[in-house]
């Protein structure tokens, strides 16, 4: 009776039957739409896995899906990725954002192979000891891995625990505290239907309790949500500052750099003299403090008269 005490006290006016039964629904729901990713229903390995939440990380799945194909099968473990040139990584992750979490794949995929025997570590404190893996990653991979019981909280799990049981909006941020008491006092006890329940509501709060725009007639939570009851106060709102816009920012500059770059890999000499830099970017001064970031990170060299390259 210990679990149904500790559901009780976690969560105030939903009794045991109750959550018994919303776990029912949401797992038929997942049955019937979780979308078939090709790193999903083991149809991969651990490795495949942590690349897959990498790549998701701030990326629209539907982008993910082609660039995880060619990465897997050009590197399909962590020791033929330590092997490739940083050029050939840095170009394989292509449009993907933030490429810096391609240097920290790399550098990941080293510590694996070396470390590890190329197979990654098994327990949440090695995994997040791994460069570039944070306490999301390492959670989904000891989840959806290695079947292990433990609370997957990303963006997703926080907006619909937090609407469906406080009635409130999930602002953003870091994960609060009383999020995660929350995630893990809702997580079923069975190993197996935990790693069920972690996948379906990641894939309930992508697919319907979105941040601006749920569909409330589609969701298996609808009649138990307390958000929904009470109007559906602050949807879509954060804490966070407003999204700058993409075009003219310093993260704009550095993707044309980069794509620029990327377009020269089969050249024999990949590299972009100082004449054709220039004429990327009108602003000179914010594209040699874009090129300069670039070089500070590891991602492009600055040879001679300010010639550019991808690192070798």
């Amino acid at each position: 009776m210990a679990p149904v005490k500790r559901l009780r006290e976690a969560v105030d006016g939903f009794n045991a039957d109750e959550l018994e039964t919303m776990k029912c629904e949401l797992f038929s729901w997942w049955d019937t739409n979780a979308r078939d990713l090709p790193w999903r229903f083991g149809r991969t390995t651990p490795w495949g896995i942590l690349i897959s939440e990498v790549m998701s990380q701030q990326t629209q799945m539907s982008r993910v899906v082609d660039y995880w194909t060619s990465w897997m099968g050009a590197w399909p473990d962590a020791a033929s990725l330590a092997e490739a040139s940083t050029a050939e990584v840095i170009t394989a992750w292509g449009r993907l954002g933030y490429p810096r979490r391609a240097l920290r794949l790399q550098e990941c995929a080293t510590v694996v192979a070396e470390q590890y025997g190329n197979e990654l570590p098994r327990t949440y404190d090695e995994l997040v000891a791994l460069p570039g893996i944070g306490d999301y990653t390492a959670s989904a991979v000891m989840s959806f891995a290695f079947g292990e019981r433990i609370a997957v909280i990303d963006t997703n799990v926080r907006r619909v625990l937090w609407r469906t049981f406080k009635g409130k909006e999930s602002f953003g941020g870091a994960t609060k505290p009383e999020e995660r008491k929350l995630a893990q006092a809702l997580l079923p006890q069975d190993a197996k239907e935990s790693v069920t329940w972690n996948e379906a509501l990641i894939e309930l709060g992508a697919l319907v309790c979105t941040a601006k725009n749920p569909k409330i007639d589609k969701d298996p939570w609808a009649s138990y949500s307390r958000f929904y009851a009470n109007g559906c106060p602050n949807m879509g709102q954060r804490r966070t500052r407003p999204r700058q816009s993409f075009k003219g920012t310093n993260r704009h500059v550095r993707g044309i750099v980069l794509n620029a770059l990327r377009s020269l890999a089969d050249r024999e000499q990949p590299t972009l003299p100082r004449a054709e830099v220039e004429q990327l970017w009108n602003d000179h001064v914010q594209l040699d403090a874009c090129i300069a970031s670039l070089d500070e990170d590891g991602l492009i060299e600055i040879g001679p008269n300010g010639s550019v390259r991808l690192p070798v």
